[in-house]
């Protein structure tokens, strides 16, 4: 029987992409767009008007219960990288971060890896939810992202 403390606190999921960095970054860094690609059919909806551009932002999505959360952008490369970490309205983020990396690997072709450490986490009740994010759930947002990714590639080379 293995410790639940043994459960891994950075998780992570990859996969290449037939769409380029920039059209895959734009549907990441503009929340209004990502509960079309969430796996973890966490988000109900996000605000348009929010596209991330630096460092220190905040911008505000709606779980799919109801509740507001502040995510505070700790990590920005324009098309290549971005990270935040949520919290709950004027409140200090409780320590998990989502990241995004993306890297052309060819004309037309990304690698994105999406990345969940909780490893500065220390509210024992959001660690059950935490413990719950697993790389197969990383990998169906890049799943959905992917196919929004591409089928835009594909409309666009038509």
């Amino acid at each position: 029987m293995t410790d639940q403390t043994e459960v891994p606190r950075i998780v992570s999921a990859s996969r290449e992409i037939a769409a380029g960095a920039a059209e895959i970054f734009e549907l990441i860094a503009d929340p209004a767009q990502q509960p079309r690609w969430d796996g973890n059919d966490n988000l109900s909806e996000a605000a348009s008007g929010q596209r991330v551009r630096v460092v220190g932002e905040v911008f505000s999505t709606t779980l799919t219960n109801g509740a507001v959360r502040e995510n505070h952008v700790v990590e920005f490369a324009e098309g290549s990288r971005i990270a935040w970490r949520p919290s709950e309205p004027g409140k200090e983020p409780p320590g998990h971060l989502w990241r995004w990396e993306l890297e052309p690997v060819g004309e037309g072709r990304t690698r994105v890896t999406h990345t969940y450490d909780w490893t500065l986490l220390t509210d024992e009740k959001r660690q059950v939810r935490a413990r719950a994010t697993t790389a197969d759930k990383l990998l169906a947002s890049i799943v959905r992202l992917a196919e929004l990714a591409e089928n835009q590639a594909d409309s666009t080379q038509r």
